[in-house]
């Protein structure tokens, strides 16, 4: 067995052959239920509220936007039958080039990611070393980088069932004390109706920043889910993962949302604590921490495995060393040199303009072929199936340059404001450019796609 606990992975986007696979649907409940217990969903629940929502609208967006795990999830189903990664899957919606771009922006909305939570959890560390008097200044905040850091290589670098083991139990802790947490502030929270109502544009800016979250995950669940034996069932591989991504998002959401309600969250870690009783505050911080380190697990595992995907000659876990020096680069230009993080987030969400026409098509040609995919083909290059036209499947391209016109033209972000933003009343409208893709893909090749989709 070559993936094993404590031991180093050896796969990586090879085919994971059958008398390897191991695992129930059950371990997906942990792995999304534990890396989503990060507080990136109390800062989004407070900007519900930031947004002119009140406690019960802001609530409903949350727990509306925590079904979109169920995309997610079901994003991996495909990663059964092939016993590879998403992004090698893709390749049968896109085209071998076609894909290409893609991998490369999901590589760095990955390692974005994964600086912002490894800044947000040294922050943390740093803070609970000053309260403590073990370290303060600079040396605090180089001992907290170094101890982040750590956390998440060692974990990542291992692999699969190391993840997978440290997701669990981590999930234990941090459910725990997340549990405190809402207990701690949901009663003080004012579920009273704002003076006026938030309009469209409230609305449509809270489902985007909820929503966002859940969609950078898309190109990643088969990563999760090619161990497991091909005769598990695909309805439970659906609900389980679901389920995990769900309860863990929306609990955190709604501390957010009570939160808000409260006290200034502009600096949301500063006013979460200011609501905790001091006996608790060191350890809401060991949470901030935690949290962001299991996030940033997953998310660097599936860099290293996008890595290769681009056509890096390494193995997985050499790869990841390219992953881990930028993220590291990152981290410490954020912590040290100059403060990037907003400017950071700012153009990752805008990235939503890709990955939610990208989420669309790719679950739109997943149905048409009903996870019935060549595996040999997806690793065939020029020779396979999947080749197309010149390494481009016209209809993905077509059906991807939709979805994202559409999302551009209603986005309203930091960085972009769309044309048709004003005319709509402010709505932004970016997370339906996923189903103008899916759409858009579905009446392009749903006469064609069963001819490229032998059963695997």
């Amino acid at each position: 067995m070559s993936d094993e606990v404590f031991r180093v992975e050896t796969h990586g986007i090879d085919t994971i052959p059958d008398e390897e696979r191991h695992g129930s649907a059950k371990d997906l409940f942990w792995l999304w239920f534990g890396s989503n217990l990060t507080f990136t969903y109390v800062i989004n629940g407070a900007l519900a509220v930031a947004f002119g929502l009140s406690f019960w609208q802001a609530t409903a967006v949350v727990v509306l936007s925590g079904l979109s795990f169920f995309a997610v999830s079901a994003a991996g189903l495909s990663g059964i039958r092939t016993g590879t990664a998403t992004l090698v899957i893709s390749r049968a919606a896109f085209g071998v080039r076609g894909n290409f771009p893609a991998g490369v922006l999901n590589w760095v909305v990955s390692i974005g990611y994964t600086i912002v939570n490894t800044v947000v959890g040294t922050l943390a560390l740093e803070l609970v070393l000053a309260q403590t008097g073990l370290a303060d200044g600079t040396p605090a905040r180089a001992l907290a980088l170094a101890i982040t850091l750590a956390l998440t290589f060692a974990v990542t670098m291992w692999g699969h069932a190391t993840v997978q083991f440290a997701e669990r139990w981590a999930a234990y802790v941090l459910a725990a004390g997340f549990g405190v947490l809402l207990v701690l502030v949901l009663p003080g929270a004012d579920t009273s109706a704002p003076a006026a109502a938030p309009g469209l544009s409230g609305w449509s800016l809270a489902f985007v920043i909820m929503l966002a979250g859940p969609f950078s995950y898309l190109p990643m669940p088969a990563d999760y889910t090619r161990y497991l034996p091909r005769t598990t069932s695909l309805k439970s591989i659906t609900w389980t993962g679901a389920l995990g991504g769900f309860v863990s998002s929306v609990a955190l959401g709604i501390a957010g949302v009570a939160a808000a309600t409260q006290t200034d969250m502009t600096d949301a870690v500063a006013g979460a604590q200011g609501l905790l009783p001091g006996w608790f505050q060191p350890l809401f911080l060991a949470l901030v921490l935690g949290g962001s380190v299991t996030n940033s697990i997953i998310t660097l595992y599936s860099s290293s495995l996008n890595l290769q995907v681009l056509g890096i000659p390494w193995s997985r876990a050499r790869a990841l060393g390219i992953s881990a020096a930028v993220t590291a680069a990152g981290s410490l230009a954020a912590l040290f040199l100059t403060d990037f993080t907003t400017s950071l987030l700012s153009f990752l969400s805008l990235l939503i303009i890709v990955f939610a026409p990208w989420g669309g098509v790719f679950l739109a040609d997943m149905l048409l072929r009903r996870c019935r995919y060549d595996a040999d083909a997806l690793h065939a290059g020029s020779a396979g199936a999947y080749w197309y036209r010149a390494g481009y499947h016209p209809a993905g391209m077509a059906a991807l340059l939709a979805g994202m016109a559409f999302a551009a033209l209603t986005c309203d972000s930091a960085l972009w404001t769309g044309p048709l933003v004003a005319p709509l009343g402010g709505a932004d409208l970016t997370v339906l450019g996923s189903v103008v893709s899916g759409l858009t893909y579905w009446a392009l090749a749903r006469r064609r796609v069963p001819a490229y989709a032998p059963a695997a």
